[in-house]
């Protein structure tokens, strides 16, 4: 009898934790529950925000000159798009083609020459000891806290000695040296992330450096290759300064100045035009973005870490 009470008590027992153990799941279900509700409205209230000034441009765009300043709503109260239409043909003798093929002439070669060069000075400083190494480590990463105003002068003296001035040889030859410290860091620390398996058995089977990191390393350096024409990209598309201070043809304009020069405080600006153009000019961006926004995401989620 005695034993047969105690294995009740004992299945009671082991009834009552399972029973505790449950409830203990299920309000940790119903936390997990409750905080990713959180997180996503607190996410999509940020990705509101974010997306307004897009989604209000985009609008504005379709609206007329008065009603811009006359209405708060995101859609106009009738598609107007004239913007679009004088806003192309400018009010300069060039059609706004004109100034986005000049964009495409500095973009394009820019980014190639980016890429090349960061891609080969990051494997030498990844893949190879040579005297010096560290200092020049040491003064490539110091080249980061080096503001761009500081090099504005002595860049337009060089460049008006080399005799290039209001040419496009000043934004883009530069790219071909990598003067840009953050990609080059960027590609390096990739790169340390990869493991030398591939390439010290490439080297056994007789490919030289080249080779190895034309056969080996690029295929696996993709993303983060990517992420470098984007950024590289975006940011020369945004531009102003640069061929503000080198380039003073007209015809030779990017559309970062084409869009200033509607703006002229000398006349009326009509703001559904500078508006219209100014939603043209992002969908280069915006596509770039999303067509490689996989390997971009996977470039820079890696990048700095070591295998």
């Amino acid at each position: 009898m005695k034993a047969k009470q105690e294995s009740q008590i004992n299945h009671q027992e082991v009834n009552d934790l399972l029973e505790n153990d449950m409830l203990l799941r299920k309000r940790r279900i119903r936390r997990g529950k409750i905080n990713s509700a959180v997180r996503y409205a607190i996410l999509i209230a940020v990705g509101i925000l974010m997306l307004y000034p897009l989604v209000w441009l985009i609008g504005a765009s379709f609206k007329t000159n008065a009603e811009i300043f006359t209405s708060i709503g995101f859609m106009p109260k009738e598609f107007d798009f004239s913007g679009y239409i004088r806003g192309w043909k400018t009010s300069t003798e060039y059609t706004f083609a004109t100034y986005f093929a000049n964009t495409f002439k500095i973009v394009i070669p820019k980014v190639i020459l980016t890429v090349i060069s960061t891609t080969v000075t990051a494997y030498g400083f990844a893949r190879f000891k040579f005297k010096g190494k560290k200092l020049l480590f040491s003064i490539l990463i110091a080249t980061l806290l080096l503001p761009n105003v500081v090099l504005r002068i002595p860049q337009y003296l060089m460049y008006r000695e080399f005799n290039w001035l209001d040419s496009y040889k000043p934004l883009v030859v530069p790219a071909a040296f990598a003067v840009d410290a953050f990609f080059v860091f960027m590609m390096i620390q990739f790169m340390k992330g990869l493991p030398k398996d591939l390439e010290e058995a490439a080297v056994i089977d007789g490919c030289n450096s080249f080779q190895v990191l034309w056969y080996i390393l690029i295929p696996m350096l993709k993303p983060a290759m990517i992420s470098v024409a984007l950024f590289q990209f975006m940011w020369t598309m945004n531009d102003f300064l640069g061929p503000l201070i080198y380039i003073s043809s007209v015809k030779k304009y990017p559309v970062s100045i084409a869009l200033k020069m509607s703006m002229d405080a000398s006349t009326l600006v009509q703001w559904n035009q500078t508006l219209a153009m100014s939603v043209i000019v992002l969908i280069p961006s915006l596509v770039v973005f999303f067509i490689a926004q996989k390997h971009f995401v996977d470039g820079i989620s890696t990048t700095g870490m070591k295998g």
